[in-house]
């Protein structure tokens, strides 16, 4: 008897002791997202799950922001790419059905779809990003057409059906094209619209019913607006954007709570079966499976991982991580309505080391926002002092990176106050004397203001600390007055594509006399010459310096941004 009443007692202390461990979690969690928000660093909705029990989801901050409506578990936000899960999740419903193939061709489902490219593309292709097709989504697309209604087809017989970039299946390129015709496809088999056939197969059955394919028009309750965040942590409206544009890409909205009963519907066979899940979760090349980045996340600072298999989305406005450690049936859902996708990924590592027993990343609060004020109220001197004080005083509150002051530098150079800016750019030279970028920043401002001598200067010296900063000397030339052409010859014997990652192709063209370069997925960006065989894109840290073998023959090129050098090896 005494044995049992024991037993009964220690079982009685070790719940006790599981639920304060529980409670000291959820505590550090909230503390957390509290911080992250008073820093301006989180603006959203939360949910974190353990052994797939919801232990965490609140709101922080606004919904609305012109009326005070804060954010809850329930408010529905735009989710961007996350959006391709459950693409892909049809795409294998529709497998599973006999209806598509995943060795089948675009052709073969859309046969409105260019034959030469169309013929060669399958379907497994266009899932995990190696089909070729070059996306859509660059800056010219976002300038000139995001605001506009397409129909599935005018939209990807216009944007989605370009040249290939390269032999489909042999390289990864992110790509919301591929995405699009998925969508179009689903579509053609199903009879109804992208929107229809995601209620149908997936949120009805799931009672999902806080998701779905958003529209500009329709009152939604609880919709959350979005907002951009700028210059000096400062707030404005996102940009429109018509929403039949990211389509099966990224048209959804969701909830934190709806996205935790998708991810425990992963775990059954009630939307897919194992066979379909195993396809969806096998990492191909850059570790993508089919709507799923595949990785693994280290815990804290030990020599512990977990799998990890997720998606991130971005969409004005809006960012979303969704993350799920499935050997422990855990899960992080982060929805948020001002862009501040860039926190995200430490929230995730953050929140992942307390539910394995170790401390979060500490966050820290932006310097360039703390000193907007001051340097724009009353000029980059005063904003020098108080950096310096609380460097001193407040060393560990803040992110005094090289970076920091670099943003404050350039904020107020593009507010036309340069004078100021040369201040801050002044003091990062001083913080970080060793390094070549805030030399080549003053150098920049002194050459707004005016001042060649100067600019001269400092962007010599940013070439004496980093002698691969192709940008600097090709500023250096033309201050001297030094002009480099190359021949239309030369140019001609550097086109073609090369490899600089496996599934990362950069195409190289010549238009009349320009050099061109067009990274996978992106738009044409003009590579000017700072010799016969270095080029430099003008405004971003890169160079590119072409290779040749023994016989002259050029093989490849050296490419460097931000200090950091790879080779690339050409392969057409």
């Amino acid at each position: 008897m005494k044995i049992r009443k024991s037993l009964s007692f220690l079982v009685v202390i070790l719940l006790a002791t599981s639920a304060i461990l529980a409670q000291d979690k959820v505590q550090k969690i909230d503390d957390l997202l509290k911080t992250y928000h008073e820093y301006n660093q989180f603006n959203g909705a939360i949910l974190v799950a353990e052994n797939g029990k919801v232990i965490y989801k609140k709101g922080h901050g606004l919904a609305n922001k012109e009326w005070g409506i804060p954010n809850t578990p329930d408010t529905k936000f735009r989710i961007g790419s996350v959006t391709k899960q459950f693409t892909a999740a049809i795409i294998m419903q529709l497998v599973e059905e006999g209806k598509i193939k995943l060795d089948g061709k675009i052709t073969d489902y859309l046969p409105d779809y260019r034959k030469d490219t169309g013929s060669k593309v399958t379907i497994h292709q266009l899932l995990n990003h190696t089909s070729g097709i070059p996306s859509y989504t660059n800056a010219k697309f976002f300038r000139e057409d995001s605001r506009d209604y397409y129909s599935p087809a005018d939209f990807v017989k216009k944007f989605s059906s370009g040249n290939l970039q390269f032999e489909p299946g042999k390289r990864f390129a992110y790509n919301n094209s591929g995405y699009f015709i998925l969508g179009a496809i689903i579509e053609k088999l199903d009879g109804m619209t992208y929107a229809e056939s995601l209620q149908k197969r997936i949120l009805k059955p799931l009672g999902m019913t806080n998701t779905g394919y958003d529209t500009h028009s329709p009152i939604l309750k609880k919709r959350a607006r979005g907002y951009e965040k700028v210059a000096g942590g400062k707030f404005i409206n996102t940009s429109y954007l018509d929403m039949s544009l990211p389509y099966a890409a990224g048209s959804m909205y969701s909830t934190v709570e709806d996205l935790y009963k998708w991810d425990q519907a992963l775990y059954g066979n009630k939307v897919l079966s194992t066979e379909s899940k195993k396809k969806m979760f096998t990492p191909g090349l850059q570790k993508y499976g089919y709507g799923f980045f595949i990785d693994e996340l280290e815990i804290a600072k030990t020599d512990r991982n977990v799998k990890t298999i997720g998606h991130g989305g971005g969409i004005n406005g809006f960012n979303a991580l969704f993350t799920r450690f499935v050997d422990q049936k855990n899960l992080v859902v982060i929805l948020d309505n001002i862009t501040l996708g860039r926190y995200h990924t430490n929230i995730t590592r953050s929140i992942n080391n307390i539910l394995n027993g170790e401390d979060p990343i500490k966050p820290k609060k932006s310097v360039a926002e703390a000193l907007y004020k001051t340097a724009f109220e009353k000029g980059g001197k005063y904003a020098v002092s108080e950096y310096k004080k609380l460097k001193t005083e407040k060393s560990d509150d803040y992110d005094f990176s090289e970076n920091e002051l670099n943003t404050l530098g350039y904020q107020l150079l593009g507010e036309g106050k340069t004078q100021d800016a040369i201040e801050i750019f002044k003091l990062n030279v001083e913080m970080f004397p060793k390094a070549s970028n805030p030399y080549d920043s003053l150098g920049e401002a002194y050459l707004k203001a005016e001042n060649k001598e100067l600019a001269l200067k400092n962007y010599k010296k940013s070439v004496e600390l980093n002698p691969n900063n192709a940008n600097a000397v090709r500023v250096i030339n033309e201050i001297e007055g030094k002009t480099v052409t190359v021949s239309n010859e030369v140019l001609d014997t550097y086109v073609g594509e090369y490899e600089l990652t496996p599934g990362f192709v950069i195409a190289i063209t010549r238009e009349e006399n320009k050099l061109m370069g067009q990274p996978s997925g992106q738009s044409k960006l003009e590579l000017k010459p700072v010799s016969e065989t270095k080029f430099v894109v003008p405004n971003i840290d890169v160079s590119i310096t072409f290779e040749k073998d023994s016989s002259g023959k050029v093989n490849g090129f050296e490419f460097t941004q931000r200090g950091r050098t790879m080779k690339a090896k050409r392969i057409k």
